[in-house]
């Protein structure tokens, strides 16, 4: 069953161990395919190595409702992943990796909030870091939270990036935004400094979401420096 969205997220978890997002057992998929219902990475294996034997269904109780071994475990960070299901009925898919750029800022505790990029400025808006929260625990969900009606990508401080959207190609494609996001954002500062867009023009670029039928949330103008996490 899900055959075809199976293939899809062992797809994207290749290509997210590929771009060197993950190393070793990092990172985590899960997709939305029922009332309650979400298919999901198992906990222990390399993006590389992902195959549909190795994707299973939760509920969101954390419930294992098939798994494809006797020892299938789903990732111990799906308590985030259901937070986002459970509180944004938009969100069909969500994806957690590790990608070095942007995780650099996480890690410096750097918001991305610049709008000095055409692209970003409409698809992402500023990106914010969420605060601390250990890995596993319910410390992760709570502190996205805040965070999860505005925006579709977070950092997630000194851990990495979690993306959402209606379906995985999108919650993947936001992941790749934010990554080229931080490295054109790190560039510009070793060159001497961000330069926003004017912010005339940056609500004008916002407005155009609909022409360009970009979906999901968008936190208009915010700005998250100099917040401490």
């Amino acid at each position: 069953m899900y055959e075809d969205i199976k293939d899809k997220i062992v797809e994207v978890c290749h290509k997210m161990w590929q771009k060197g997002w993950v190393a070793a057992n990092d990172g985590n998929v899960t997709v939305k395919v029922g009332e309650n219902r979400f298919l999901a990475t198992r906990t222990g294996i390399s993006k590389a190595e992902i195959t549909r034997d190795h994707i299973g269904l939760i509920d969101k109780d954390f419930n294992i409702i098939e798994k494809p071994t006797e020892d299938w475990r789903p990732s111990s960070e799906v308590k985030m992943h259901i937070k986002c299901y459970n509180d944004r009925p938009d969100v069909g898919a969500v994806v957690h990796a590790h990608p070095p750029v942007s995780t650099g800022f996480a890690c410096a505790h750097v918001p991305l909030d610049d709008y000095c990029m055409i692209e970003t400025v409409i698809a992402v808006g500023s990106v914010p870091l969420t605060p601390y929260g250990t890995p596993s625990t319910f410390e992760v969900p709570e502190a996205i939270e805040p965070y999860l009606q505005e925006h579709d990508v977070m950092l997630l401080t000194n851990h990495g990036a979690l993306t959402v959207g209606a379906d995985l190609t999108t919650a993947y494609y936001r992941m790749e935004t934010l990554e080229l996001q931080a490295q054109i954002s790190l560039v510009a500062r070793l060159l001497g400094g961000v330069k926003d867009i004017d912010r005339e023009n940056i609500d004008r670029l916002i407005g155009m979401r609909p022409q360009y039928g970009v979906t999901g949330r968008h936190p208009g103008y915010k700005k998250y420096s100099g917040e401490e996490k």
